[in-house]
């Protein structure tokens, strides 16, 4: 019988390739026909290797979830940016593989995302999706997210609107 651990830590420099796939496909997978294809293609090429090597050795903090020794997914948290909101943390992005979707490894990131938030003397959070991505909707209605706040996010000249959730802890 083999046994799959998961591990939940922060990211370190030797992830950023392992980081950079999943975005890509992530993004790929979110993002399809809602984001332009030029502007998803040019967002994703910006965030590559180097990128996230950078993203990781500076203040930002970036988390990854591992399952049997692989990158599964990510999540960047940090200060919250919308200043009309009062929540202090925010989760700037949480994503996985897509064959990884579904089988609770995202809540399991999400929370340990928001423990990490706390643990930092943020308190509340704040989560932002397009809303035109259902799938994360979903995911952070169904994590126990208020949705109090819309905004607008531009493509290429196509506006589309996000959504934010918040949480008061």
């Amino acid at each position: 019988m083999n046994t799959l651990t998961i591990d939940i830590r922060k990211a370190e420099p030797r992830d950023a390739s392992a980081i950079a796939e999943v975005h890509q496909q992530a993004w790929r997978g979110a993002y399809s026909g809602i984001i332009p294809h030029r502007t998803l293609t040019s967002m994703i090429n910006r965030r590559g290797v180097d990128w996230w090597a950078n993203a990781i050795r500076r203040a930002a903090t970036v988390l990854v979830v591992e399952i049997g020794g692989t990158v599964a997914g990510y999540a960047t948290i940090g200060k919250n940016r919308a200043s009309e909101l009062r929540q202090q943390g925010e989760i700037y992005e949480l994503y996985l593989r897509p064959e990884y979707q579904g089988i609770g490894l995202g809540s399991r990131l999400f929370k340990a995302a928001k423990a990490r938030l706390a643990d930092h003397g943020l308190r509340g959070l704040v989560v932002w999706a397009l809303e035109d991505n259902h799938n994360a909707l979903a995911f952070y209605a169904g994590n126990g997210g208020r949705d109090i706040a819309e905004g607008v996010e531009v493509f290429e000249q196509k506006a589309l609107k996000k959504v934010a959730f918040v949480w008061n802890d």
